[in-house]
């Protein structure tokens, strides 16, 4: 596992995540690896489909990758969420997390760019009753 987070600072993310979701029948994940040999858009992109994000029914899902030695990220969403949210949001997810990244605030950045992100999927996929959790929110990890 990277050294960037400890299991404490882990679990602060996937309560992050929890509250995210509470409101809303997106999802959203948090990957995380030491080197990133490529473009970490393209990387990203790879570990999207990897982690069976598309799968969700809404086309709701958004990902926050992180290569950790690199000093690389990218923060996508599936088609359903970029749709309504368009390029300028993930840009400013993007500057949330590069300003806190650059002030070697890691988990503080991540949680507050999970909560950004929950407020858009908030707003254009509304939690619903018969809603499901459709991706699991643990933190994933490659070498």
């Amino acid at each position: 596992m990277p050294k960037l987070l400890t299991s404490t600072q882990e679990q602060i993310i996937v309560e992050a995540i929890l509250a995210a979701e509470k409101n809303t029948s997106g999802e959203i994940r948090v990957h995380i690896e030491k080197i990133c040999k490529t473009d970490s858009y393209k990387r990203a992109i790879e570990v999207f489909k990897k982690l069976g994000m598309a799968a969700t029914k809404e086309r709701n899902a958004v990902l926050i990758y992180i290569a950790e030695d690199s000093h690389k990220f990218a923060i996508i969403g599936d088609s359903g969420i970029h749709e309504k949210v368009g390029n300028d949001f993930w840009v400013k997810s993007a500057d949330t997390l590069n300003s806190y990244f650059k002030n070697k605030l890691f988990v503080e950045g991540i949680k507050e760019t999970i909560l950004f992100c929950g407020v858009a999927l908030k707003q254009y996929f509304p939690y619903q009753s018969n809603d499901a959790n459709e991706l699991s929110n643990e933190i994933t990890y490659d070498s």
